[in-house]
């Protein structure tokens, strides 16, 4: 069952409870839109400029890891991480031709993974760390509460052109 409260949750500190209250409220959303998908379904183009939901859900998953890197390790992808996440990250027509064929299990245990990583990472920083400003390449502040609320961004970002594939698809 979806929780709609925003709150703290235990073994986080307060903000950063909040934000994983936020984080798993956003998560469970995604998942409700998509239990029930099979891999046609999840391979679905409606254009040849479109991206399948699929490729959506890796999409979701590479954006969470890259943030991951950007704010807990403090340093650009690797050459093995972008040749694993890279066609995700951008999506495209690479994206198209070779994100197909997988079972929602495969894009849940992607999620899940990475979304494991990101909650026993976030224990071990405290309220302060989310305040925690640093500058992009290009000289423009950021900081790390910014970095997971984009993070959340994107994901409903994404799930709201899950639905209009959903739509297009023509059940649910």
């Amino acid at each position: 069952m979806i929780d709609y409260r925003i709150r703290p949750v235990e073994n986080y500190t307060d903000k950063i409870g909040e934000l994983v209250s936020m984080l798993e409220h956003a998560r469970q959303v995604t998942l409700s839109e998509i239990s029930s998908f099979d891999q046609s379904e999840l391979d679905y183009l409606p254009s040849q400029h479109a991206n399948s939901i699929g490729s959506l859900l890796f999409h979701i998953a590479s954006i969470e890891f890259v943030h991951q890197v950007i704010s807990f390790e403090k340093r650009d992808l690797t050459l093995e991480e972008i040749k694993k996440w890279g066609m995700a990250l951008s999506l495209g027509s690479k994206a198209r031709q070779e994100i197909t064929g997988y079972s929602l299990n495969y894009y849940l245990d992607t999620l899940s993974e990475v979304r494991g990583k990101t909650l026993a990472l976030l224990k071990s920083k405290d309220d302060t760390w989310l305040f925690e400003e640093h500058n992009w390449d290009n000289g423009v502040p950021y900081n790390n509460y910014y970095v997971w609320f984009h993070v959340m961004e994107d994901e409903m970002n994404h799930r709201g052109q899950i639905r209009a594939l959903k739509r297009q698809l023509g059940n649910r």
